[in-house]
């Protein structure tokens, strides 16, 4: 049989899930959510006290750090069409008699996304669906040109900050984002205040900073922000949009895209407004105006420690933020009372006598809405110390109920897999792995269908961005996971003055057992990555991860080859020359440059070498278990280090190409996608991009990075050789 998983203690656990109350999540909660508590705002200051007073009383040393970061607040927000004829859109959200914390208008922010830059203009508007880079192809090729003009683009497809970012790079002059009921709203279900979506006033503010560049805060890249770090002026921060962008709701879209005429859209870039969706450009003439105080704030974050009593300078780390764009009940407050949970129950396991070997340190960021600053800013500023100490970063986020989504660090995949079949699933009779592979099993890809019906481990996603583990994996090379349950609580409420206590506990988790449930699961973790004797990172899933996404880059390129030779041949033959229209400019796509041959030996060569390392590590490992002796205290030492070390061996100090803060060769946020992660992202971005030159130089690269982790578990297996 397979040894007991690391770090597991039943009695400990059991002892652990007795503390957990339900009623200390939706209590904590109402009082977080009672008012608007985004970042510089009087209630987000009172919070932080209050969850710092919290964990204080439960034996942890606390602290609050304080940093100072640029968050605009909006002067003018001003939207109007000119023509054909006039309409003045709301911009505003009503206060609901259902929803008890809806009508604190004068503390609420404004319907804006931060990080626009200020900015007067007119023009024609032209729909671009979801204002992806494929979006604007597909108008190439309709005939329709958005230089001059101002887009409009539903939310999703794509993070939002991308969507000016792209529209920008077509010569657009400024970009107005709406949520389109098809993907949130009364296509979804019954709407708010009856069901959970969204209803025809409710509107997504969020931030639009340029985050696949770098996150945190605008003025201070790579390091902390205090008063004194300022490397940018504000005139020259690359993180800021380059045309003035704005959001507003459905309701507010429909009288400006229902003027539109032009060519109608494809069929799958039509939504579910009662109207012909028109691409453009016009009738339709708006006239957008905003103007921003471009404030610095304080930024609270809250650090919680737990010292450890064998390995103290051996960090396991849990985060959630506590800031929101308004009351914040599902975003972030359901996951960061779930967490304040967790810790109140190991600090009641600590008054009964039980001992963390390693520290174990909680953290409530602040910030995290505006672009991950808080927590980007902290890792920032203690960078070398963590690189030295962190083992691990637990973070969660929103959190609902339904199916527990997870991501992470693949050397992690195996614990995750130790852990989730003991914790009872809250709604049906089996356990959270249980109903994660039903799930799977039914809607799952086909890759992944086959590894359910098998009886195989879950698999882990990658991390993209998004939340607070990025400064933690992508910077600094820690390994990560993220989690929360998703799936069976209506959306809607997402960053609009109805993400209430109200809305949660009707909708959402509405007895916080999944609130409970999660705080087992992260519980079980955080316990046992501070009890390990050996830390349960493994690197069997890891290659194995690494190798489904080499075939995936490979087929890319093979992918791109084909379509470019059909496509240059149909532009070749004239397929795509517009009709005659001498009122119009049409713009006739150029043929694209051939796809030369790749020379992808060196990253199977670097995976050759990879297996190899893995097998010998295993073997090292089972030798070891088999011989029943115990490591010697600086082995055991030596040995986890290692193991935790492997993950910054999947760094590169020169960072990647174009945005060189995100240093991890295997993950990253996509320059295109935002929070989506890419897999490989030099080599598969440079594909993408037909930067051929660039993909060789970063196939050398990425195969130069898979090779010095293999040292890496090398000199791990050699240890345990050497003890065996």
């Amino acid at each position: 049989g397979s040894p007991e998983p690391a770090g597991k203690n039943e009695a400990v656990e059991r002892q652990f899930d007795g503390y957990l109350k339900q009623d200390n999540l939706r209590e904590w909660m109402r009082e977080l959510s009672s008012r608007p508590h985004h970042v510089g705002s009087p209630k987000g200051k009172q919070n932080a006290d209050f969850i710092a007073a919290k964990f204080k009383s439960w034996g942890y040393q606390t602290k609050i750090e304080t940093f100072y970061a640029l968050f605009p607040e909006p002067i003018i927000v001003r939207l109007e069409m000119i023509g054909p004829t006039k309409f003045t859109p709301v911009l505003q959200e009503p206060a609901l008699a259902e929803d008890g914390t809806s009508n604190q208008q004068s503390e609420q922010l404004p319907i804006y996304n931060a990080y626009s830059i200020d900015g007067d203009v007119t023009a024609e508007i032209v729909y671009v669906n979801y204002g992806t880079p494929a979006d604007y192809e597909e108008l190439a090729k309709l005939g329709v040109d958005v230089k001059g003009k101002i887009v409009i683009a539903r939310y999703g497809g794509s993070w939002r900050g991308i969507k000016p970012k792209v529209a920008a790079e077509h010569g657009a002059i400024g970009c107005i984002l709406y949520s389109d009921p098809r993907d949130d709203g009364y296509f979804q279900g019954d709407v708010y205040p009856k069901g959970a979506y969204k209803n025809e006033h409710g509107a997504q503010r969020g931030s639009v900073m340029d985050m696949p560049t770098y996150p945190g805060d605008p003025l201070t890249p790579g390091k902390g922000a205090t008063k004194k770090n300022r490397k940018f002026k504000l005139a020259n921060v690359p993180t800021l949009t380059s045309i003035p962008v704005m959001p507003i709701s459905y309701s507010d879209a429909t009288p400006l895209l229902k003027a539109m005429e032009g060519p109608m859209a494809p069929v799958h870039w039509r939504g579910a407004l009662p109207l012909t969706y028109h691409l453009g450009p016009g009738p339709t003439k708006v006239h957008m105006q905003l103007e921003f105080d471009w404030k610095i704030v304080p930024v609270y974050n809250v650090i919680a420690t737990l010292k450890g009593s064998v390995y103290p300078d051996e960090w396991v780390m849990r985060g959630n933020h506590h800031d929101a764009w308004v009351n914040g009940a599902s975003d972030p407050l359901s996951g960061l009372v779930s967490m304040m949970e967790e810790a109140r129950g190991i600090g009641e396991l600590v008054k009964s006598g039980w001992r963390p070997k390693r520290t174990i340190k909680y953290a409530a960021w602040d910030s995290e809405e505006q672009g991950l600053i808080g927590s980007t800013e902290w890792v920032e500023t203690h960078a070398d110390e963590l690189r030295a100490k962190a083992v691990v970063y637990i973070n969660t986020d929103g959190t609902g109920r339904g199916f527990l989504g997870i991501g992470g660090s693949h050397t992690l995949e195996d614990f995750v897999n130790q852990v989730l079949p003991d914790v009872a699933d809250p709604q049906t009779d089996g356990s959270v792995a249980d109903r994660r592979n039903s799930r799977t099993m039914i809607s799952g890809n086909k890759a992944d269908k086959k590894n359910a019906r098998a009886g195989g481990d879950a698999r882990i996603a990658a991390l993209g961005s998004g939340s607070d583990y990025s400064a933690f994996l992508q910077h600094l090379g820690i390994a990560s996971l993220a989690l929360g349950f998703s799936g069976e609580s209506g959306g809607g409420s997402y960053h609009s003055i109805y993400d209430s206590f109200d809305h949660y506990t009707r909708f959402s988790d509405t007895n916080f057992d999944y609130g409970v449930t999660l705080a087992k699961i992260t519980g079980r973790m955080t316990l046992r990555m501070a009890s390990a004797d050996v830390l349960p990172f493994e690197f069997q899933k890891f290659t194995a991860t690494l190798q489904r996404y080499v075939k995936q880059v490979v087929k890319l390129a093979d992918d791109m080859r084909d379509d470019t030779e059909m496509e240059n041949r149909l532009i070749n033959e004239g397929h795509y020359r517009a009709v005659a229209d001498p009122t119009k400019t049409f713009v006739v796509p150029q043929p694209k440059s051939a796809v030369p041959h790749l020379n992808f030996a060196p990253l199977h060569n670097a995976m050759g070498e990879l297996e190899k390392s893995t097998q010998r590590f295993n073997v090292a490992a089972e030798a070891f278990a088999q011989s029943g002796k115990k490591l010697s205290s600086t082995t055991a030492k030596k040995l986890n280090k290692l193991l935790y070390q492997t993950e910054r061996s999947l760094t590169r100090k020169e960072g990647l190409p174009l945005r060189p803060w995100y240093k991890h060769f295997i993950y990253a946020p996509g320059f295109y996608t935002g929070y989506g992660v890419k897999t490989f992202p030099g080599v598969r971005e440079a594909v993408e991009e037909r930067q051929w030159k660039e993909a060789g130089r970063q196939i050398g690269n990425l195969s130069g990075t898979i090779s010095k982790f293999s040292k890496t578990v090398d000199r791990a297996a050699k240890l345990l050789e050497s003890a065996g």
